[in-house]
């Protein structure tokens, strides 16, 4: 089965990584797939201090999420391959599933009351109402 793993680098991430350490067989021979999305940095900033810079930054923001990942996941030899986006978190979450033809979409989540969701949202609530691939939150 083909899984795509939203990371943010909390410790929901961690959780929802632990889980697929105890369910390795749901993806059989396919690699995990591990999305870490970020928000375009303000459009200012391009023009104070560059594009490059600004994909730089984009870069070492990825990599501190990804890197514990990485090494979580190569230890415990599992398959995977990592994607990063710049966009509207929920959308880009969407889109890689659809591009990378996954079966079930993995993500950590808060586990916020209702109060919590309407003051502060909830990507994961977004995600599970808009994706046509199946959502499965790890608490």
């Amino acid at each position: 089965m083909k899984i795509l793993l939203a990371a943010d680098g909390s410790k929901y991430t961690q959780k929802a990584l632990n889980f697929i350490l105890t369910h390795k067989h749901l993806l059989g021979p396919d690699e995990l797939r591990v999305i870490h999305v970020q928000m375009p940095l303000p459009t200012g900033f391009n023009v104070v201090f560059g594009f490059d810079r600004a994909i730089d930054h984009h870069a070492i923001e990825a990599e501190k999420i990804l890197k514990p990942v990485k090494q979580f996941l190569d230890k415990r030899a599992i398959k995977y391959r990592c994607l990063s986006a710049i966009g509207p978190v929920v959308t880009e979450i969407i889109d890689a599933a659809k591009s990378e033809h996954v079966n079930l979409i993995l993500m950590g989540t808060h586990g916020r009351d209702w109060l919590g969701r309407a003051l502060m949202g909830s990507v994961a609530q977004r995600v599970v109402v808009n994706s046509k691939v199946p959502v499965l939150l790890v608490k």
